[in-house]
């Protein structure tokens, strides 16, 4: 069985090769390294074991670990497809080359998938171009781990070089290799750029010159950039509305993806703190079984969310299965789900709620006409009952149940200090309250409509965004135009 020693890039899951995303899709293991971004251990299937392999060598300064080649090794004469995903490439400033050595050792076969190396990527999003004109006409990578140890790089000699200058794991040691350098000969004048964070969305980048770059307060990780192109400022990530602004999503875990990733476009640090899991219904799904066995009984199958199109699924053989009755969905987020399952349903209202579907809805063809609506056990019984007034018959059967789940002391942690809460339902708003408190809701509300809005409310709490329409890219784009007029001064803060 052959590994895959495959570079996760420098921190953005966007800069993740294709090749690479599709080898942790198929991965029985996945072996990481902790500052992976948590988004692409998500690309690992259901089942997939995911290992934690501690921090990068540019985090720590350890070679290879006889424990991590170990287990990798262990996997892979398992038969089990193995990904061993590190940070950055897997040959640049990283663990790797020394794991594939081993590897080799061992006698495991093994195909390295290129990353985008933080050297190169940081001075990029931070608008710098590392070779420009008569500025540089090349530029030179090195580590400035430990400037004037054995091995270290001859500063004097990378000075009368005149390239572009980037310096990795340097920014705990920067007033040493600044001296080093202007030792050397460089004028202490010269531009420098510290891109803190790089390709994350906590990136800042603090610019400066070599004489001062030691007085300047840099966090680490950061990458030095050196030489006069650290003077331009291109298009940067920096500058997307949501930057260095952390967001709290509290929708199911299984659910976040699309607005996690549409709030990660637009710069954001986004934390997802799931205030509702879905679980069987106390009869472990016996009624839904016994209604879609009779499918061909109803007129109407009506689909009230994703997870009702989840579960009926989860039944289901196929498609073909809602081949007899017509099939409606309440909005289009429940439209695209069965979409994927390759049924396109017959009526998905302009106005994506109960109302909306009700108002919509064809009156009944003939007498006692049949509606199923799989749905939540504790569901809203606006739709049913609206049904039935326009003379249906409804079997509102429970699909699932939902309950609040415990908040784990991390993830309290992680959300203190937000800049904004987003809500797609009223019962996320009473699972958030619920886990976390009053104390811990952000300074900036933003909700997907007016039906979660008015729940906000009703708890006592502002709404500061509300998106036009509900969908996860509309309230991702609402937020972001709501911090991009606080960012210019048109909103209050």
């Amino acid at each position: 069985m052959t590994v895959h020693l495959v570079g996760a890039g420098p921190g953005d899951p966007g800069l993740l090769t294709r090749r690479g995303a599709e080898l942790v899709a198929a991965a029985d293991v996945v072996v990481h390294d902790r500052l992976v971004a948590p988004a692409l251990l998500r690309l690992a299937r259901r089942g997939a074991e995911l290992v934690d392999a501690g921090p990068a060598i540019e985090d720590d300064g350890a070679g290879v670990r006889d424990e991590t080649v170990a287990l990798v090794v262990t996997a892979a004469r398992q038969g089990r497809r193995v990904v061993r995903l590190v940070v950055g490439d897997p040959y640049v400033f990283g663990r790797g080359a020394d794991e594939a050595i081993a590897l080799a050792a061992a006698g495991v076969a093994l195909e390295v998938v290129p990353g985008l190396c933080a050297a190169l990527a940081a001075p990029l999003l931070a608008g710098i171009p590392v070779v420009q004109g008569d500025a540089s006409a090349g530029v030179t990578v090195v580590s400035g781990r430990d400037p004037g140890a054995r091995g270290a790089p001859d500063w004097a000699a990378l000075v009368r070089a005149r390239t572009t200058l980037v310096v990795v794991t340097g920014a705990e040691r920067r007033d040493e290799i600044a001296r080093r350098l202007v030792a050397g000969g460089m004028d202490p004048e010269t531009p420098v750029a510290a891109v803190e964070l790089p390709a994350t969305a906590l990136q800042r980048t603090v610019r400066t010159t070599l004489a001062a770059l030691g007085r300047q307060p840099v966090a680490s990780p950061a990458t030095l950039v050196i030489g006069a192109v650290a003077r331009l400022r291109l298009a940067t990530v920096e500058d997307r509305p949501l930057a260095r602004r952390r967001v709290v999503v509290t929708r199911a875990a299984d659910q976040a993806g699309a607005l996690s990733t549409a709030l990660a476009a637009l710069g954001a640090e986004v934390v997802e703190f799931p205030t509702l899991e879905i679980t069987d219904p106390p009869d472990a799904g016996a009624a839904l079984r016994a209604a879609l066995e009779t499918l061909k009984s109803y007129a109407w199958i009506v689909f009230a969310s994703t997870n009702a199109v989840e579960r009926c699924f989860a039944e289901l053989r196929d498609a073909r299965a809602l081949a007899g009755p017509a099939v409606a969905a309440v909005g289009e987020a429940t439209a695209a789900a069965l979409r994927r399952r390759g049924v396109v349903a017959d009526l998905v209202p302009d106005a994506p709620r109960a109302a909306g579907l009700l108002a919509a809805f064809p009156g009944p063809a003939g007498p006692a006409e049949r509606v199923l609506v799989p749905r939540a056990l504790a569901g809203n019984d606006e739709l049913p009952e609206g049904l039935r007034a326009r003379g249906f018959v409804v079997d509102a059967v429970a699909a699932y149940a939902t309950r609040t789940p415990a908040a784990p002391a991390a993830l309290l942690s992680a959300i203190k200090g937000a800049d904004a809460l987003t809500f797609a339902s009223g019962s996320a708003v009473a699972g958030f309250l619920e886990m976390a408190g009053r104390s811990l809701v952000p300074p900036v509300v933003a909700t997907v409509g007016p039906v979660t809005s008015a729940a906000v409310r009703s708890a006592g709490l502002e709404v500061a965004v509300e998106a036009p329409s509900p969908s996860p890219e509309a309230l991702a784009s609402a937020l972001g135009q709501y911090f991009a007029a606080l960012r210019f001064g048109h909103v209050a803060s």
